[in-house]
C-alpha cells in the first residue's frame, strides 16, 4: 500500500525574507488555507545565512529591506549580515512561523494536473529527509532570482597559473586568513565595495580591480531621523513612518537621476572628490552608463573612502590580460602582485529556485510566460512569485506580492473558486523585455527571463506607489484573470 500523499493549500518554496513574509500574510489573512514552507538548506534566512563573506551587509536601508509587520529595532539602518539573519529568525519565532518551516526539502519538480486540479512537487533526497511528494493546490515560489549553488564566474586567460588563493564570495570560506596579505578583488559591484573595506582592516593591501566604474552614493549606518522617530514614537508607528520616509526619498531620488541624468552623475562625482580630495582619479568614478541603468551601490560612513585615504586599499580601473604565479597583469602593462583574488564578479539568475515547473507533462519555458502584475505567470494556473524591485529594496515589492497573493486567495475561497490562471493577450499588448535594467546579471539571463506587457496589469513598473494602488487596492476579479 503506497504511502499518502502529504497535501496542503499553500505551498511556500524558500524560507528567506520572501517566504517568511509569505508566511505572515498568509497565517494572517487567509485562516482557512494549510501551508507549509519548504526550505532546501538547513537553516532558514535565504542569502542572509548563505554567504559569509567578509562585511556582509544590506545595501539599503533595513526600514525598507527589513519587514512591513515587525519593526526594525537596531539603530543601524545599514545592518551587517548576522543582525538581518538574527531579525529573520527573530520575526519567524515571533509569529510561529518557524514551526512551519520544512528544512532540507529541495523541490526539484513541480508539476500541475490539470483534473486534479493541484502542484505535484517532488522532493529531493537528503541524508535527513526520504525523497518525496507533496501536493498543493496553490504554489507561492518564495527562492528569490538567485543560483544560490552556482555564481556567475568567468575564466580569466592562464588563470591555472596563479600559485595563490582565488575564491568567490559566495563560495567563501570563513577558515580563509588573510592577515598581511595582499590582496585583488575582481570587481566593482556591491560584493567588492562591501569586501574592500572590511578586508583592508586585516590585509597589508586590498586592490579593487574593476573593468568599468559604478555609482557609488555614500550613506550613514544610522538613520538619525528614524532613531528619533524611535525614541519618541510607539515602535510599530516610529517604523512605519521611517519605513515611508525612505521610501518616498528613494523614489525622489530615483527620479532624479531618470530626468537629470548628466546632473546627477555630477552630483555623484562631486560627493566623492569632496570625501577624496587630492586623492581624487576621474577614471575611478566616471561611468559609461547612466544613474540607475544598473544599481547604485552604498558605501556606509564613508568606509571604502576612509579605506581609500589611509592608504590600506587602492582601485584600479583596467582590463586583465592575464594572470600570472604571482597575481595579474593587465593590459597597460602593470602587475598586481597578490596572494589571494576575490573574483566578486557577480551572480546567476534562476528563476523558481532552479525547480523544473510543468503543465500537465509540458515543461513551463520561463523565456516565454508574460509577467501579470510582477507576481503570476501567464497561462500557469494557481502559481505566484514573490520578487522585489531592482531601484529599491527587495522586500519592498515582495511584501505587496504576498499581500496580493492573500487577496486572491481568499475572493477565491469566498467565490468557491479552485483555479486561477492569468491570461495574456497578445492583440491588446505589445512584448517588452521584463526589467528595464542593464546589470550584466540580467543580460545573461535574458532567454529566461519572463516578458512584459506595454501597459498594465502586465507592466512591471518598478515602482512602489504605483504597486501598493495595483496590489493592495487593485481588483481581483481582473478580464485577464481566468477563474473556475
Amino acid at each position: 500500500m503506497s504511502a499518502t500523499i502529504p497535501q496542503y493549500d499553500v505551498i511556500i518554496i524558500g524560507a528567506g525574507l520572501s517566504g517568511i513574509c509569505a508566511a505572515y500574510h498568509l497565517q494572517d489573512k487567509c485562516p482557512q488555507n494549510t501551508f507549509a514552507i519548504l526550505e532546501a538548506r538547513e537553516n532558514m534566512g535565504g542569502t542572509w545565512d548563505l554567504f559569509k563573506y567578509p562585511g556582509i551587509r544590506s545595501d539599503s536601508d533595513m526600514y525598507t529591506l527589513g519587514f512591513s509587520f515587525f519593526p526594525w529595532k537596531d539603530p543601524k539602518a545599514i545592518a551587517d549580515g548576522p543582525a538581518i539573519l538574527s531579525y529573520i529568525n527573530e520575526t519567524a519565532r515571533e509569529f510561529g512561523i518557524d514551526k512551519k518551516i520544512q528544512y532540507s526539502h529541495r523541490v526539484t519538480t513541480a508539476e500541475w494536473k490539470s483534473e486534479e486540479e493541484m502542484w505535484e512537487i517532488g522532493i529531493a533526497a537528503h541524508p535527513s529527509v526520504a525523497a518525496k511528494r507533496i501536493k498543493a493546490k496553490f504554489l507561492f515560489s518564495c527562492t528569490g532570482y538567485y543560483n544560490y549553488e552556482q555564481a556567475h564566474r568567468p575564466s580569466f586567460p592562464k588563470e591555472e597559473q596563479f600559485q595563490g588563493t582565488m575564491i568567490h564570495p559566495q563560495k567563501w570560506d570563513t577558515s580563509l586568513d588573510y592577515t598581511d596579505k595582499k590582496v585583488v578583488v575582481i570587481g566593482s559591484g556591491a560584493t567588492a565595495i562591501t569586501l574592500v573595506p572590511e578586508m583592508a582592516k586585516k590585509a597589508s593591501k586590498v586592490t579593487m580591480l574593476q573593468r568599468s566604474p559604478g555609482y557609488i552614493a555614500n550613506l550613514p549606518r544610522e538613520d538619525m531621523i528614524a532613531n528619533f522617530f524611535k525614541k519618541v514614537l510607539p515602535a510599530k508607528t516610529a517604523h512605519h513612518l521611517a519605513r515611508w520616509k525612505n521610501i518616498l526619498l528613494g523614489l525622489f531620488f530615483y527620479k532624479l537621476c531618470r530626468k537629470w541624468p548628466d546632473r546627477m552623475k555630477g552630483f555623484f562625482q562631486k560627493e566623492i572628490k569632496k570625501t577624496l580630495g587630492d586623492q581624487y582619479e576621474e577614471k575611478h568614478f566616471d561611468p559609461k552608463y547612466n544613474p540607475w541603468d544598473q544599481r547604485v551601490c552604498l558605501v556606509p560612513d564613508n568606509d571604502l573612502f576612509d579605506s581609500l585615504k589611509a592608504g590600506s586599499s587602492e582601485m584600479v580601473t583596467d582590463t586583465i590580460k592575464e594572470f600570472t604565479e604571482t597575481g595579474i597583469l593587465l593590459d597597460s602593462g602593470e602587475h598586481l602582485e597578490a596572494d589571494i583574488i576575490v573574483t566578486a564578479t557577480g551572480l546567476k539568475i534562476q528563476l523558481l529556485g532552479g525547480v523544473k515547473a510543468k503543465i500537465d507533462g509540458r515543461v513551463i519555458d520561463t523565456g516565454q510566460l508574460k509577467a501579470y502584475k510582477g507576481v503570476m505567470f501567464s497561462g500557469v494556473p494557481n502559481m505566484a512569485l514573490a520578487v522585489g524591485y531592482t531601484n529599491a529594496s527587495w522586500t519592498l515589492k515582495c511584501d505587496l506580492n504576498c499581500q496580493f497573493v492573500a487577496k486572491l486567495l481568499n475572493y477565491m475561497y469566498k467565490n468557491g473558486y479552485e483555479v486561477c490562471t492569468p491570461r495574456f493577450d497578445p492583440d491588446s499588448f505589445e512584448v517588452e523585455p521584463l526589467l528595464d535594467f542593464d546589470a550584466g546579471y540580467i543580460k545573461r539571463a535574458l532567454d529566461v527571463l519572463p516578458k512584459q506587457g506595454s501597459e498594465a496589469p502586465w507592466k512591471v513598473y518598478q515602482n512602489y506607489v504605483k504597486d501598493v494602488r495595483s496590489l493592495k487596492y487593485g481588483k481581483i476579479d481582473d478580464k485577464y484573470l481566468e477563474y473556475k
